[in-house]
């Protein structure tokens, strides 16, 4: 008797971006876009990450500044600095981030549970790594990410 294997893959397309030394991913289909970095409108009395609004297109967006969020050592804004739009439910915000590397498909397979050593402020912000040859993927949980927003 033949066992019939089926040969479907799950492949989740992301966005990949980088924090300091590390590379980060996000679902493609949360992202709405990436744009240069752009003046940003302080708000008072907003956490500390919150470094303002933008008016992107006609639509006034928070901003957040992940490295801020996840208490990564903060450096100066270059010329890779990008500004990732994203939207989880009925919200766009947009994260500051490094660079904006690529786009790659990562083999669902192959996301592994966060490893309990990370220890580290991100760690609850974190659904799952991704080892892609020699490069560790970092997934974003966006919902804790962007939970004291809601």
């Amino acid at each position: 008797m033949t066992e019939n294997v089926a040969m479907d893959v799950e492949v989740m397309k992301v966005i990949v971006f980088q924090l300091g030394d590390k590379e980060y991913a996000l679902p493609v289909e949360q992202v709405q876009g990436i744009e240069k970095m752009m003046h940003i409108t302080r708000v008072p009395r907003t956490a500390h990450y919150v470094k303002g609004v933008i008016n992107l297109r006609g639509v006034v967006t928070p901003i957040i500044d992940l490295r801020d969020r996840f208490g990564v050592t903060t450096t100066v804004s270059s010329e890779n600095t990008r500004i990732i739009i994203i939207s989880e439910e009925d919200m766009e915000v947009g994260f500051i981030v490094d660079a904006a590397n690529d786009v790659m498909d990562i083999q669902k397979e192959t996301i592994e549970p966060q490893p309990e050593v990370v220890g580290s402020l991100e760690e609850e912000f974190i659904s799952g790594v991704a080892n892609i040859g020699n490069r560790l993927l970092i997934l974003l949980n966006l919902e804790k990410v962007l939970s004291t927003l809601k």
